[in-house]
């Protein structure tokens, strides 16, 4: 089980429904349970995942800070796209973006040295827009094309990426176990009859 969560969520532009809202907020905390589950943060012997030595005991920072604080925008494809412009160098809206707080375990170190602290993981934007056309190109309910998304940006939070081929499987790997938990087929299974 995870810290308690400070979800500070907030929408900023867009057609955004209560219950998709709430589908969002119940993805994340799956996320952060199932990185948690996964050795998000420090491995099985205390050591930080990029195996510097550490005198921890084991557990995770996702279940010894006394909370977990997460800042989630809800917006559009505009303010997405000057988000990826500015910080990404690409002039385009896209899906979800994540903002790591913690990219090192210098990061996780100096966490630890103040355990009374909550642990800000970051923050998380996601543009309506695009998603509603993914999932429209992907024959998905939107619901569930944003709750992957979630999951997806979450997971960036904790320390998971998907840049080499290896990384890129534990990812999805653990996206669709998290994913099956909240009822919801695999996302990277072929759609039927498209081209591959």
């Amino acid at each position: 089980m995870t810290a308690p969560l400070d979800l500070d969520l907030e929408v900023e532009a867009g057609d955004w429904q209560q219950d998709e809202i709430e589908a969002i907020e119940a993805a994340i905390v799956a996320a952060l349970d199932g990185a948690l589950a996964d050795g998000a943060l420090w491995d099985d012997d205390g050591v930080p995942t990029d195996g510097t030595e550490d005198e921890g005991d084991g557990a995770s920072l996702l279940s010894v800070a006394p909370v977990i604080e997460i800042g989630v925008r809800l917006s559009d494809d505009a303010s997405v796209r000057i988000l990826n412009r500015d910080y990404r160098d690409k002039d385009n809206p896209t899906n979800v973006l994540s903002f790591a707080a913690l990219e090192s375990a210098d990061d996780a170190d100096a966490f630890m040295m103040a355990p009374d602290m909550p642990l800000m993981l970051g923050d998380i934007v996601i543009a309506r827009e695009t998603c509603a056309r993914e999932a429209v190109e992907q024959d998905k309910s939107l619901k569930n094309h944003l709750v992957h998304l979630a999951v997806h940006g979450t997971l960036h939070l904790v320390g998971y990426d998907h840049m080499v081929d290896d990384e890129a499987e534990e990812m999805e790997e653990l996206e669709r176990q998290i994913l099956a938990g909240l009822g919801i087929d695999d996302p990277y299974e072929p759609i039927e009859d498209a081209p591959v």
